[in-house]
């Protein structure tokens, strides 16, 4: 028999809530980066909601707020890239639009190499698959990143430039600290931008003939 004091083990969906530390501690934002990651793996980023997230990490969907600010930023602390979107945006947007390619360039290569390539790389032995790992990472350059800045630059077809120069970043990334591709692997950034950087700045603003 059951005792007077009621007992809440299920949501209001009719799923267990994970039992654990009270919400609120530093544990409550490891427990969301963790189920951040599995459902943006699952879900992609458009389709995975902050409710979601928080249901699978047992916690209170406010807490998304609380230690991230909403459902982008959790999304970059998922993916492991050491880059604030809010930013390093206005930074790029604020030079010579023809150099833009530079720029983003040299942030990912300094922000990746600042880190020892270790976050990157991290994030393709945390999911599933390498195939599902490269897509989040896609996904994070091209639509957290990317996306804005080709909306910003009011260029014809942003989304397709968008998805062009994602696949470039995240090419490099791969190739640079994961497979560790030489000469590249350690090949300096002046080169990389030399030579990347013509095709990365025509996916941003060239004619795509299409």
């Amino acid at each position: 028999m059951s005792s007077g004091t009621s007992r809440q083990d299920d949501t209001d969906d009719g799923t267990p809530k994970r039992r654990g530390r009270r919400p609120g501690g530093k544990d409550t934002r490891a427990a969301l980066v963790d189920a951040a990651r599995e459902v943006f793996a699952e879900s992609g980023y458009n389709d995975a909601t902050v409710r979601v997230i928080a249901t699978r990490a047992g916690v209170d969907p406010a807490m998304v707020n609380h230690w991230f600010g909403g459902k982008e930023a959790l999304f970059t602390a998922a993916v492991q890239i050491p880059v604030d979107p809010a930013v390093i945006i206005p930074e790029l947007l604020a030079g010579d639009r023809e150099q833009l390619a530079e720029r983003i360039l040299h942030r990912f290569l300094s922000a990746w190499d600042e880190a020892g390539g270790g976050a990157f790389a991290a994030l393709v032995r945390s999911v599933a698959s390498h195939r599902t790992a490269v897509r989040m990472l896609r996904e994070f350059v091209a639509i957290v990143v990317i996306d804005k800045l080709a909306r910003a630059l009011d260029m014809d077809n942003p989304d397709l430039r968008a998805s062009l120069a994602a696949s470039q970043i995240v090419g490099l990334g791969m190739a640079r600290y994961v497979v560790e591709l030489e000469p590249l692997a350690s090949a300096d950034h002046k080169t990389i931008v030399a030579t990347i950087g013509p095709n990365l700045q025509r996916y941003l603003t060239g004619p795509l003939d299409i």
